[in-house]
């Protein structure tokens, strides 16, 4: 399957590109996080189940369950999407309209990953992620999710601290796009850029310098929906 954009368009009119995942990068990903998994379990062993017998072998039977049901849950909910497998390849779990995902949408996905199992070596996942144009295995589909191309520096900035603020005037989705793009990409510039920047849209902030900058980062947090 090869890799796909899905649009989304939030409730105010921007319009989101996701480029979903297809099933190359994500079993990669998995393959990661199956290695890290694999570490914490045998520095378990060392450090529980030798110097302590069978009390500390049944601590390592329970971390190895929690580590098998709730790794990816926790990670994928408290780090944005991303395990550090999914890390590591640039990819990231979304709800299907862009949000973050949720713990509900996290546990279903990776409670079914037992079905896309089946019978052996995640057949069932693997065919309907070649199947589905978006290339979502039987758990994504359920829960609503999808694994997107997220380059690890774009996440580092999509969250800029800024109050939401509503713009005075109505916005034409180009110029929605507009500022909602600066505030992704702006906390990657130097800060004079960014003013620079910013300057640009004098007549929609009626500031200068960072309190241009800080405006726009709040009109696009209204815009985004984080009030």
């Amino acid at each position: 399957m090869l890799d796909t954009y899905r649009q989304v368009v939030t409730p105010e009119g921007v319009a989101l590109h996701l480029r979903a995942a297809g099933p190359v990068p994500r079993a990669l990903a998995y393959l990661l996080d199956l290695l890290a998994r694999g570490a914490i379990y045998v520095a378990l062993v060392q450090l529980l189940a030798i110097p302590f017998g069978q009390a500390g072998g049944a601590l390592v039977m329970l971390a190895s369950f929690a580590l098998t049901w709730f790794y990816p849950v926790l990670f994928e909910v408290l780090m944005q999407g991303r395990t550090p497998g999914k890390w590591a390849l640039g990819l990231r779990v979304v709800a299907a309209d862009g949000a973050p995902v949720g713990w509900m949408a996290a546990f279903a996905r990776n409670l079914l990953r037992v079905v896309d199992a089946l019978p052996l070596f995640y057949a069932v996942g693997l065919a309907t992620s070649l199947i589905d144009p978006w290339g979502r295995r039987l758990g994504d589909m359920v829960a609503r999710t999808l694994v997107v191309h997220a380059p690890r520096q774009a996440l580092l900035h999509e969250a800029v601290a800024a109050p939401a603020v509503a713009p005075d005037q109505l916005l034409l989705p180009h110029e929605q796009a507009a500022v909602v793009a600066f505030a992704e990409r702006g906390p990657g510039l130097t800060a004079a850029r960014q003013a620079e920047l910013a300057e640009l849209a004098e007549p929609l902030t009626h500031v200068r310098g960072q309190a241009a900058v800080a405006r726009l980062y709040g009109i696009a947090n209204w815009l985004l929906g984080r009030r």
